[in-house]
This record gives C-alpha cells, sequence and structure tokens, in this order.
C-alpha cells in the first residue's frame, strides 16, 4: 500500500500547506482573518472528504457541505445546501419537500472528477420548473436517458449535485428535505487501495485549488460591482438561474457604508458580508447579512443598507462584526431582469439615522 500511503500524506501536507497562503498575505491580513484561515483550511477538508474520500455513487446521500459554523464557497445564512456525487451511467430518484423554502432548486454539474473545480452546469431545476404536490412533496429523476414528469438529463461528464433552499427565517423556517436513492445499487461495495488513493488524490486538488483563491481582495473599496447573470460555462459551483453583485468596504472607526438600490422582482435576493475567505461572519451572533424579506424599503421600492461596526439606529443595519475591511456579495434569484447596480457612499455613523431616513 506505499502508493495509498504517499497519497494520505499529500492530502495531510496540502492542509498543513493552507496555512502559508494566510500567514504570507501581502499586505498581511488582521488577526479575525488570520484566525478564520485556520477554520478554513479545515472547511476545505470536510468538503473535500464528502465530495471525493466518503462519496458513493452506487448509494448516495446529499450531505450539508455548510453549516452556521463550518463555511465554505460563498454560503450566507439565509440557504441551506447539501451536495452529492454522481455517476452519469446511473439513474437516480431524488425525492424532497419544500417545507418554508422561498426558492430551492438542484443544479447538476459536469466538467473533471478528479478534484478540479466544475467547469459547467449542465443543468439547473428550481421550484417553478418542478411539479410539486400540494403538500409540497416533490420527485426528480436523474439519468441519461428520458423520464417522464421531474427530469435532469444526466451528461457523461456529470460529477455532482448541489441543492439549494433559501428561507426568508432559516431560524424560525422549516428547511426543505432532500433524499436521493440510485437504481439497482449494488449488494455490496466494492473498494480497493488503488480506488482509495485516487480518491485521496482527488480530495488534495480540490484543497489546492479552493486555497490556491484565497485570499479573495476586491477594489477599490466601498463599492459595489455590476451585477451579472451566471452563464451556463461557470468556474464552480454558481447557480444557472443567478444575477450576482461583487464588492468590498473598508471603514475607519466611526465610518458605515452606505448602500443604496433596488432589486427586481425576483423569488429572493440577499447581501452578504464575507471575510477573505467567502466566509460570512457569525451570524448566531448578530446580523452580517439581510435578505430582502427581512429588509424595510422605502415608499418607492427602493433600499438603503447601513454596513457599519455599531448600531445606528436603521433597520436595514448590517454589521461588520467589528472588522474594518471585507467582502460584500449580492445574489437575485430568478431575477425578471439583471439588477442595476447599487450606489454606495461613505459617511459618519453619527449622520447615518438622519441621513438616509
Amino acid at each position: 500500500m506505499t502508493d495509498l500511503s504517499q497519497a494520505f500524506h499529500e492530502l495531510v501536507d496540502e492542509v498543513k500547506g493552507v496555512e502559508r497562503r494566510f500567514l504570507d498575505a501581502d499586505p498581511a491580513l488582521p488577526e479575525a482573518d488570520v484566525l478564520d484561515g485556520y477554520r478554513f483550511a479545515f472547511s476545505l477538508l470536510k468538503v473535500a472528504l464528502e465530495a471525493y474520500v466518503w462519496a458513493d455513487t452506487d448509494r448516495p446521500r446529499f450531505v450539508d457541505v455548510i453549516t452556521p459554523s463550518m463555511k465554505w464557497g460563498g454560503d450566507n445564512s439565509d440557504a441551506f445546501y447539501q451536495l452529492t456525487a454522481l455517476d452519469p451511467g446511473r439513474t437516480y430518484r431524488v425525492r424532497g419537500h419544500r417545507a418554508d423554502a422561498v426558492y430551492l432548486s438542484l443544479t447538476v454539474y459536469g466538467g473533471p472528477d478528479d478534484g478540479r473545480y466544475s467547469d459547467r452546469i449542465i443543468a439547473t431545476v428550481n421550484d417553478r420548473d418542478l411539479d410539486i404536490a400540494p403538500d409540497g412533496s416533490f420527485e426528480l429523476v436523474l439519468s441519461a436517458t428520458p423520464h417522464e414528469g421531474n427530469w435532469i438529463e444526466l451528461a457523461p461528464d456529470a460529477v455532482f449535485a448541489l441543492t439549494r433552499d433559501y428561507l426568508v427565517d432559516p431560524v424560525q423556517g422549516v428547511r426543505s428535505t432532500w433524499e436521493i436513492e440510485a437504481d439497482d445499487p449494488p449488494a455490496r461495495r466494492t473498494d480497493s487501495a488503488e480506488d482509495l488513493a485516487r480518491r485521496l488524490r482527488a480530495a488534495r486538488t480540490w484543497v489546492a485549488e479552493q486555497a490556491a483563491m484565497v485570499p479573495v481582495r476586491v477594489g477599490p473599496p466601498n463599492e459595489v460591482g455590476e451585477p451579472y447573470p451566471v452563464p451556463t460555462t461557470t468556474f464552480g459551483w454558481a447557480a444557472g438561474d443567478a444575477s450576482y453583485a461583487f464588492g468590498a468596504y473598508d471603514l475607519a472607526a466611526g465610518e458605515a457604508l452606505v448602500i443604496e438600490g433596488s432589486s427586481p422582482e425576483c423569488a429572493f435576493w440577499n447581501m452578504c458580508l464575507w471575510t477573505p475567505y467567502l466566509h460570512t461572519y457569525d451570524h448566531r451572533y448578530e446580523q452580517v447579512t439581510i435578505n430582502g424579506g427581512q429588509t424595510t424599503h422605502e415608499p418607492d421600492g427602493s433600499w438603503r443598507i447601513v454596513v457599519s461596526a455599531t448600531d445606528p439606529g436603521h433597520p436595514n443595519w448590517v454589521s461588520t462584526a467589528g472588522r474594518g475591511s471585507g467582502l460584500i456579495w449580492f445574489r437575485w434569484f430568478l431575477p425578471e431582469r439583471t439588477p442595476d447596480r447599487p450606489v454606495c457612499r461613505v459617511v459618519p455613523v453619527a449622520e447615518v439615522a438622519g441621513a438616509v431616513r
């Protein structure tokens, strides 16, 4: 088992090497971001193990790849994400219940199966496409051959399916449920040192590729870029029916960033503050994200969001959790058009309540 042992040590060494990404960052990262860097390394390992080492395409299951404490890949406080690996030669039956989700979807990704990030969206089906029963239940088939009813065609390079469930109130609301099973699974799992070594090397590639993207920096600060729709060809596990916008903030003590805009009709939208690892701040303690259902709107339907370290008494305050700089991310699901670019301005926190009401 020399090759298996080597693959194991390569993966462990890759995880250890993630530390240099945040310790050697130039300019140096503040302590809060360094602490998150250590958590980031283990988040990458956890997703890598779920996706490549523990995954079983013969008897698959949907697993949570993001939790309030284990963050990864552009998480947010309003959504639940589950992942499963796929074999494009198999037929899978997915059953679920929408519960309180205002938007849910399943996206199948194609691309390499060696640990590199998927490079295209094969298909996305959301709750507007699905035939959902009056009690909220639904069924869906994933296969290479056509099926009646809800069906996604699996292309020869299909590798993963990712579910998304968005709730306006993810704390009190009931999340969606997803189950998956393969037709005619084998009675016994086949296993070998060669296959496990392959899986470990795929996990290593995943960790290396993900770590190479951080720390993420966006400039200039205190701006949000032009929103954009997601094309069919995409890097990573983006949604196929959403628009996104990226920005950053950099605030001195006593300053606030006022973000003004409007959202087109859509199934759901929110704004998140992120670390340089694309992780939300700890939303179990304070509001570091905000969604359309939580936002107080102006009479004309527009909105103003205030980003600052201290509460200015504004209903749409989003806390920086004490961090002077960070990333800003907007997402709109099923928008009737690409949203207009939000307008940003920096003002003294003391002036916010009177200046924006």
